[in-house]
């Protein structure tokens, strides 16, 4: 086969959604995603970690999103805010109902956002073998248990991880957590602190980037959508020499609408779980808490999409979740 003809086969096969997908999982807990052979990004479970996370975040195109540090800690890019380690999903204060946790100012009861002194932690204590290498899409089963500073056990999470292409620009990371209270009835208390977020690069923050945020209403910045409902969201723009970005989607099935902690430093977070104290506003007067009742279930979706190019080229609306 010619070289020219070798190269529209693999355009054939990637704007169909047929690029090559793999999965391997180390023996530390560390998940390497490819796509076409590269590794786009990893998931690092191990037990050194506080919680899981993806890094790094590679579109198709070589552009890495999301920030460096503090996995490498001499990155030259901004020192805040050392929990928000690239891509990850957590919540900033859960209650175990009848268990009084350490006291930390500010939080009614384990904090699973921040890594300050008394911060809780979430365990992966099994990772699947990763089924559907090939043309995809590849699956990955994790079990975490979520624990408080003193290690007892808080909650348990079944966590599922859908890795496929979606054309020759994209890719999609699905990340479906079936959270249990396993342990007694929990409440996800108030905050803006959570939930499914990322950290972008320097370069590609509001400021003192040239990135933007847009939702699915079409606003941008983050004072237009800044708690906000909005089925997605997405921070793009100028990185690295090219225009490129990740958008997070809320899966339509998910029980609680999504609202945006999303910030021009370069945050951006999918929250179902703030409500009036969160300072939302959106949620302005809500006090609906989300509990679960001892044994009981929930299960929420949230598609990571990385791409070249900027929002609008991306479509994050169109051709997200599989089914």
């Amino acid at each position: 086969m010619s070289s020219a003809c070798g190269w529209l086969a693999a355009w054939v096969l990637a704007v169909s959604g047929l690029v090559p997908v793999a999965a391997e999982v180390s023996p530390d807990g560390v998940v390497s995603f490819k796509l076409g052979g590269a590794v786009v990004t990893r998931y690092n479970a191990g037990p050194k970690v506080a919680k899981p996370y993806f890094w790094p975040v590679v579109t198709p195109g070589g552009v890495a999103i999301t920030r460096d540090w503090p996995m490498v800690p001499d990155a030259k890019e901004a020192k805040d805010h050392k929990h928000q380690k690239s891509a990850w999903f957590c919540h900033g204060d859960i209650v175990l109902e009848g268990y009084q946790a350490p006291k930390r100012k500010g939080i009614d009861g384990i904090d699973f956002w921040s890594e300050e002194t008394g911060h809780g932690t979430i365990a992966g204590l099994a990772i699947s073998t990763p089924t559907g290498n090939g043309n995809g899409p590849v699956t990955v089963r994790t079990a975490n248990t979520w624990k408080d500073s003193t290690g007892k056990t808080i909650l348990t999470e079944a966590r599922t991880l859908v890795f496929r292409a979606r054309d020759a620009s994209s890719w999609i990371m699905e990340v479906a957590s079936e959270i249990t209270a396993s342990e007694g009835g929990i409440v996800f208390e108030d905050t803006k602190e959570g939930s499914f977020g990322v950290r972008v690069r320097d370069d590609l923050t509001e400021k003192p980037g040239k990135g933007v945020l847009t939702n699915a209403e079409g606003l941008k910045g983050e004072k237009n959508l800044w708690g906000k409902k909005s089925a997605w969201c997405d921070y793009s723009g100028p990185t690295g020499g090219k225009v490129a970005g990740v958008a997070i989607v809320a899966h339509p099935d998910n029980k609680y609408p999504t609202c945006w902690h999303a910030r021009g430093y370069g945050l951006m977070a999918a929250n179902p779980f703030g409500r009036n104290r969160s300072g939302f506003p959106d949620m302005k007067g809500r006090a609906d808490l989300v509990k679960l009742a001892k044994g009981e279930t929930l299960k929420l979706t949230y598609a990571m999409l990385v791409h070249d190019g900027d929002a609008e080229a991306a479509k994050p609306g169109e051709r997200v979740f599989a089914k």
